[in-house]
């Protein structure tokens, strides 16, 4: 099955999650708030945009 260019965005995005998780689980490093720490709007959608790609993805898994 093809990926569209929502689905490419969305496995980026939760790349972007995932390996910020992981920083922050392994060395206590938020990547996110270190780039936009001061512009909290900004890292709080960056977040929101982590979270619906989530969503996303689990509603691409049992879609036909």
């Amino acid at each position: 099955m093809a990926k569209s260019i929502l689905d490419w965005i969305a496995l980026i995005l939760l790349i972007i999650g995932g390996l910020n998780w992981g920083l922050v689980g392994i060395v206590d490093f938020n990547l996110v708030t270190a780039i936009f720490g001061s512009i909290e709007t900004l890292v709080t959608i960056i977040y929101v945009l982590v979270g619906v790609a989530a969503l996303y993805t689990i509603y691409f898994l049992f879609k036909k």
